[in-house]
């Protein structure tokens, strides 16, 4: 007999979810004949009515817009090992609708997976919103790692009646989009949003195409956090749609190397056009469009790299491409301008996006989980107005400087705003009809909660020790008073180069039974929040030099085809120095000191003859 214990249950969060009703009068549809065409968009009949109806001057463009933005509702980067069940379950479904119409096989699918697959409703149907000047739609993808905005100028469009503005949603389905890839230029195209287009369309009377949606808030908290990013300051540079299609062809010739690193390198300098550079192939792709206009040279990284695959379909009718980058394993913002019509593009850090990555991103982000009079202004002005840059909100409601700032940041994250990065604008977007739960969305987890409020407590959550280990990063311990619990934590973390954690232990009950399988418990949380804070503080405080006892820094120069990489790192009275060409075995060198104040000033004499000799700052 067996004296193995059994293991003890896995602990796991409670995943809260949010209802979002979702009904339709018909599913859309495009009808087409010989000489036109019809774009019928029913909108969500548990919101307010949204009525559009025109025709459209280019259906190629509006086309090609609509199957991007399917591409990235489908998109599901995330690691899925084979598995035929869903395929035979789909099969035997196909056999159960052989005699029905569209209409009730449509509805016999949804009623299907509300039973057996809840967990497919991870994706909201598109986000509709009709505005003077232009028509947006928002998705967002189920591996919460794609957002997208196509944006119609209505100059675009010949209106065949007066508009009616507001927000809805759109039902956008695989048959829809299906019927998108038919239309054609030579068809003379209308397109109908709202009762507009039920109107146009022979429905069976009394019934309502119904889907009862459960994001998860995980989801939800994501969609809101990524587009209210993309009013954060970033780097910004601008590339020819050629150079995107160099790169995509070079990775669709190109597998992944296992092991490796994936990364996508843009190197800026000044006065110069940016070069991307391909990990670990360091091939570079060289640039046509305008040069940097930044003031520093520096190195940006942009991760899931595979993702920019969607941008391909509006290729052939951008114009021109501008990125705008925020950091290393933050959001980036790819935004395709074409004539009357813009796509923009946002991709989180990292394609799986986990804890240890998303700490950084959350502390730029305000936390309210109550609306203030400052967002009610914000609200009461767009209201009248419909959009509005941040110089025209200031002046209509006497905010200014950080108080402004908050107010647009606040409305973007609690799903009232949102802020048009291609036109540089605020819009009256609420995401929902109801009101969003801002007390379950303020924080991931639970233990999130925690972390934060330990973190509040003066002299809770402390560094003990960086310990910076050769090719593998920064090593950090922490101690954490939990006054509840009449007891000291002890924390450890391993940060990699590119930020993400490679190793976490903790003295703590829950790490000791379950490790990382229910997540990482509060003290880690804390201890990597703490870290993240503490670099804010340094970077605001000018990167004093006589405080710092353990840093690294990466340096990188291009000569031709090739580029060399420098790393020099500080571990108290040792200084690190690797050197050698990207994508080979490094030289290494270790010089120790007797003071710490002589190891400080010799890594910094380092920083700063690299930089006199034209090397590019590439710490991630």
């Amino acid at each position: 007999m067996s004296t193995d214990l059994p293991e003890p249950p896995v602990e796991t969060l409670p995943v809260d979810r949010t209802e979002v009703p979702l009904g339709y009068e018909s599913p859309s549809q495009v009808v087409a004949t010989e000489r036109e065409a019809l774009v019928a968009l029913p909108g969500n009949v548990h919101r307010d009515p949204v009525r559009l109806d025109a025709r459209i001057k280019d259906p190629l463009r509006l086309r090609e817009g609509l199957l991007a933005l399917h591409a990235v509702v489908a998109s599901d980067y995330r690691y899925k090992p084979k598995d035929r069940t869903a395929y035979m379950a789909y099969l035997r479904l196909k056999r159960e609708q052989a005699g029905m119409n569209a209409f009730q096989a449509q509805q016999a699918y949804f009623d299907w997976l509300v039973r057996n697959d809840p967990l497919a409703w991870l994706a909201l149907d598109p986000v509709i919103t009709v505005h003077p000047d232009r028509l947006q739609f928002e998705v967002f993808s189920k591996d919460e790692g794609a957002y997208a905005v196509l944006s119609v100028d209505l100059t675009s469009l010949e209106l065949e009646a007066e508009p009616q503005f507001g927000v809805t949603n759109i039902d956008f389905s695989d048959r829809f989009a299906e019927g998108v890839a038919r239309m054609r230029s030579y068809r003379e195209t209308r397109l109908a949003i709202g009762q507009d287009a039920v109107s146009l369309l022979h429905q069976d009377s009394g019934k309502v195409l119904e889907k009862q949606i459960k994001l998860p808030d995980s989801w939800l908290r994501g969609f809101l956090q990524v587009q209210s990013s993309s009013a954060l300051p970033v780097d910004q540079f601008s590339l020819a749609p050629i150079d995107v299609y160099n790169l995509l062809r070079y990775l669709r010739l190109h597998a992944d190397q296992k092991g490796k690193r994936r990364g996508l390198r843009i190197e800026l300098t000044p006065g110069e056009r940016p070069l991307l550079v391909l990990e670990p192939w360091e091939t570079v792709v060289p640039t046509s469009a305008d040069v940097y206009r930044g003031t520093a040279a520096k190195v940006l990284r942009v991760w899931g790299r595979r993702r920019l695959m969607l941008l391909g379909r509006m290729l052939p009718f951008a114009q021109s491409i501008q990125v705008h980058v925020l950091g290393a394993g933050l959001p980036s913002f790819w935004v395709l301008r074409s004539e009357g019509v813009a796509f923009t593009l946002g991709l989180t850090g990292f394609t799986a996006s986990n804890w240890s990555q998303a700490v950084n991103f959350d502390l730029l982000l305000p936390r309210h989980a109550q609306t203030s009079k400052g967002v009610e202004k914000v609200i009461q002005h767009l209201s009248n107005t419909w959009r509005d840059d941040a110089a025209g909100v200031s002046k209509a409601t006497k905010l200014r400087g950080p108080e402004l700032l908050d107010a647009l940041q606040t409305g973007c994250q609690q799903g009232l705003v949102m802020y048009d990065l291609a036109h540089q604008v605020y819009r009256l977007r609420p995401l929902t009809q109801e009101p969003l739960n801002l007390e379950r969305l303020q924080f991931r987890s639970p233990r999130e909660r925690l972390a934060h409020d330990l973190l509040a407590r003066k002299g809770a959550v402390k560094i003990v020790s960086e310990n910076r280990i050769f090719d593998a990063g920064l090593e950090l311990t922490g101690k954490v008073h939990v006054e509840e619990d009449a007891r000291e934590y002890r924390p450890q973390l391993l940060l990699a180069d590119e930020g993400h954690v490679s190793r976490a232990e903790c003295t703590c009950n829950l790490f000791r039974q379950q490790g990382l399988k229910a997540g990482p418990c509060t003290h880690l949380v804390a201890l990597r929040m703490a870290w993240s804070a503490e670099e804010k503080r340094r970077a605001a405080e000018g990167h004093v030099r006589e405080v710092i006892k353990a840093e690294t820094r990466t340096f990188s120069k291009r000569r031709a085809d090739t580029a060399e990489m420098c790393q020099v790192a500080l571990d108290h009275r040792r200084v690190k120095i690797r050197w050698g060409a990207m994508g080979h075995k490094p030289r290494t060198q270790t010089l120790q000191f007797n003071t710490e104040e002589d190891a400080r000033t010799a890594y910094f004499g380092r920083i700063d003859d690299l930089i006199a000799r034209g090397y590019l700052d590439a710490t991630a």
